[in-house]
């Protein structure tokens, strides 16, 4: 029988090092997602899991409980990504900001106003939009993250961020005009679906 989070954080708390790889197995996928979205490639992405997961496994005696499981650890790969983008500011690359800027400047205007507006059925799936935050500046992917894909509230990002909440939602909707003129030039400009999805 399938054991539940609950019960392998308690059998990992007490040493059990099969439960501790079974939970961490269990969420892998998932804290790796987050992470390769807010990181934005592969090389980051890949670190700031492996930092999650040790610091998941150095932290779990802290986990009280009053959350999911998932909730908590989701929490603490966004900590562990916001620190491996924080490293990689020290070691800029001097060509991304242009190349950025040549990109995003380069979408022609029209009238797409957010990436969630756009139907289902005319954008190619998932991997079109995470191939499009992964040309998302970061100042404008990891709020987008944060809200959309982990489903946080403005005062939770702004908190982590440690921007005030109406920075949190401007760069929110910076970067979903963002994505959405950068996953319209794939194709003809999709259908959009007016309507409040703040």
């Amino acid at each position: 029988m399938k054991r539940s989070d609950e019960q392998l954080v308690a059998a990992a708390i007490n040493g059990d090092r099969q439960s501790m790889n079974d939970l961490l197995g269990r969420h892998y996928d998932r804290i790796y997602g987050i992470c390769r979205r807010i990181a934005g490639n592969e090389a980051d992405a890949l670190d700031a899991t492996q930092e999650a997961l040790i610091a998941i496994t150095r932290r779990l005696d802290r986990f009280d409980g009053r959350s999911a499981f998932s909730t908590w650890s989701y929490r603490v790969a966004t900590n562990a990504c916001l620190d491996e983008l924080r490293r990689r500011k020290r070691r800029p690359d001097p060509t991304d900001d242009a190349v950025l800027a040549l990109r995003l400047d380069s979408q022609p205007s029209g009238a797409v106003q957010s990436y969630a507006d756009i139907t289902a059925d005319r954008v190619t799936g998932i991997d079109s939009i995470a191939t499009a935050l992964d040309q998302l500046d970061e100042t404008f992917r990891v709020p987008v993250v944060m809200r959309d894909v982990m489903d946080l509230d403005y005062a939770q990002i702004a908190v982590e961020l440690s921007v005030p909440i109406g920075t949190v939602k401007s760069r929110i909707a910076r970067g979903r005009t963002a994505l959405a003129k950068i996953i319209g030039t794939d194709e003809d400009p999709p259908d959009v679906q007016r309507g409040d999805h703040g």
